[in-house]
């Protein structure tokens, strides 16, 4: 099966939140954490710099993109110096509503101010996976990258074709592209991060891209590291030395955490009996359901139901 869509389907990756900017000299916002999510900037037009974490600072220039994981607080900026405001500071001066133009800045120059296009991509409540663990504090997409990933560079320019034209159905139509973006995003940069193309290289490999799959196709079934490493033709302390070496966990713990992550979406997306839920995903008791739920999350299968 394809490993990489399920993930991300488990993870309930979606996006949200699209709006363009017109950022004149002298500029600075602060963009606060933002849990569960990633948030990215694609500059249309001019450039800027974004002052990650408080750490490093990164060079958007115009084409470029910057995916920035684990809702990190960011600065987006014209000098490196500039203060910056608080971002609903700037939200609530500059009156925008959530439609049109978010401008702000100096005096706009005909051309010289800088357009971005900025959203985020939400993930579900307790989402966690080796790579979600393997984004680093930023992802840069440049030009010369978009050179050599056709496809990537050719969905950044529908998104802006999109977002500029303001057609009926514009929301809709970037909502899906986005996400295809953020796949393409990770492809494209597990060539240049070695934790991103370690998980990436880990679903091509025959043994362990095959356990994935038959953990992920059958979550709900007995498995044990013999069987699974029966399943791919490997001795038990092999595979599970290359499962851990390539993935970054074992593999009874990434079941485990796949199991409880499937749990908390049917408990939130659906009206399925707490102990249905522990059946479909692979607990032959509800009490020890509850217990690994409750340990994972902090609190009980009901109370996410009654939540």
């Amino acid at each position: 099966m394809d490993v990489l869509s399920d993930i991300l389907d488990v993870l309930r990756l979606r996006g949200t939140l699209y709006f363009r900017t017109s950022f004149s000299p002298p500029f600075a916002v602060a963009v606060p954490h933002l849990g569960q999510a990633a948030r990215f900037h694609i500059a249309a037009q001019g450039g800027c710099h974004v002052r990650v974490a408080g750490e490093h600072d990164v060079i958007l220039n115009s084409g470029d993109m910057i995916l920035i994981p684990n809702g990190r607080e960011h600065v987006l900026c014209d000098e490196i110096d500039t203060k910056p405001a608080a971002l609903e500071d700037v939200l609530a001066q500059s009156g925008y509503s959530g439609e049109g133009v978010l401008v702000h800045g100096g005096t706009a120059l005909p051309n010289a101010d800088t357009k971005l296009i900025c959203g985020h991509f939400t993930f579900a409540d307790g989402a966690d996976h080796p790579l979600l663990r393997a984004l680093p504090d930023f992802l840069l997409v440049t030009a010369e990258m978009r050179a050599s990933a056709p496809l990537l560079d050719e969905l950044l320019r529908l998104i802006i074709r999109q977002m500029f034209a303001q057609t009926p159905g514009t929301q809709a139509s970037v909502i899906r592209l986005s996400e295809v973006l953020f796949i393409e995003v990770i492809r494209c940069c597990a060539a240049v991060d070695t934790n991103i193309g370690s998980i990436i290289s880990a679903m091509a490999d025959t043994p362990i891209g095959t356990a994935l799959g038959l953990l992920h196709h059958n979550p709900e079934k007995r498995w044990s590291l013999d069987t699974l490493a029966r399943g791919v033709g490997m001795s038990r302390s092999r595979f599970a030395h290359r499962f851990q070496n390539v993935i970054g966990c074992a593999p009874m713990s990434y079941l485990s955490n796949l199991r409880l992550q499937r749990a908390m979406n049917l408990l939130t997306d659906t009206t399925t009996p707490v102990q249905v839920v522990a059946s479909q995903v692979g607990y032959q008791s509800p009490a020890a359901f509850s217990r690994a739920f409750s340990d994972r999350y902090g609190c009980s299968p009901r109370q996410i139901r009654h939540a």
